[in-house]
């Protein structure tokens, strides 16, 4: 069958966040699509297959890690979009049916695509004893960012911060049910974003994830909330970094951003 490696959430090779994508006819054993994920060994590898006759949706989607399945991913959405409209297999919008609901991708005239996710449910929480020596920075506040993302967000002093981060991830394991999303104020908005990000999930097997789009389902109420505006641009620095558009519209996050497949083959398995 083949099998793709999709950057999402940007338009070079080698950026972004490189997801598997894979098109069956329906879904194998769980135990298959875990090793098809460990094998690829990046953050995430989708596993799609078309619903004929389906009122809600026209494709099943799941996401797993190296290590586990999860509830949402943004980024492996986008490739999976991606894939269909750059293949031919889907035109329009894409509406999938998934383990948080029906999430839908539509892609727009400039190439990119439009994800609808639902918005993480933010709870202001208490900053826990040990994440600052963990985390390598002291947090300003902490918000617990729901059952779908399962976070803890943090808001640290500055960028600068954010970018010199060098956590101890074993330890970061301690404080959420996957890990630490780490955010500050952009230095300077003219450079093309409004707020920065790191992604630590070391529950699910991710030291570092490149570029998260379930993230921005926190950050972006989050930074709306804070800026006063309602569409935003954030800046997720990791090495590879990518940029991701954020609109809030009440309960539902829209989340922009391109793609790019890198690699095309066969999986042999």
């Amino acid at each position: 069958m083949r099998i793709r490696i999709v950057d999402a959430f940007t338009d070079r090779p080698f950026s972004g966040n490189p997801a598997g994508v894979l098109l069956l006819d329906s879904f194998p054993t769980d135990d298959w699509l875990q090793k098809v994920a460990a094998e690829v060994n990046h953050a995430e590898t989708a596993f799609a297959h078309p619903l004929p006759g389906d009122p809600e949706a026209g494709w099943a989607l799941r996401w797993f890690t190296p290590a586990a399945e999860v509830a949402m991913c943004g980024h492996a959405t986008l490739a999976t979009a991606h894939v269909l409209h750059s293949t031919g297999a889907h035109e329009g919008p894409v509406r999938f049916a998934t383990h948080s609901g029906v999430l839908v991708a539509t892609p727009r005239e400039d190439g990119s695509f439009t994800l609808d996710f639902p918005t993480a449910p933010l709870r202001a929480a208490e900053i826990p004893p040990g994440v600052a020596e963990a985390l390598g920075a002291e947090p300003l506040c902490a918000f617990d960012t729901g059952p779908n993302v399962g976070d803890l967000l943090v808001e640290l002093a500055d960028e600068k911060t954010v970018r010199a981060l060098t956590p101890d991830h074993r330890a970061l394991g301690a404080f959420s049910a996957r890990g630490i999303i780490a955010t500050a104020r952009a230095e300077d908005p003219a450079q093309g974003y409004d707020f920065v990000s790191r992604c630590f999930f070391p529950n699910v097997g991710i030291d570092e994830d490149p570029v998260t789009g379930s993230a921005h389902t926190a950050l972006a109420p989050f930074w709306s909330d804070r800026l006063g505006r309602p569409t935003l641009t954030g800046l997720q620095a990791s090495p590879r970094s990518g940029l991701v558009r954020t609109e809030i519209r009440a309960d539902r996050t829209l989340l922009g951003g391109r793609a790019v497949t890198v690699i095309d083959g066969e999986l042999l398995a």
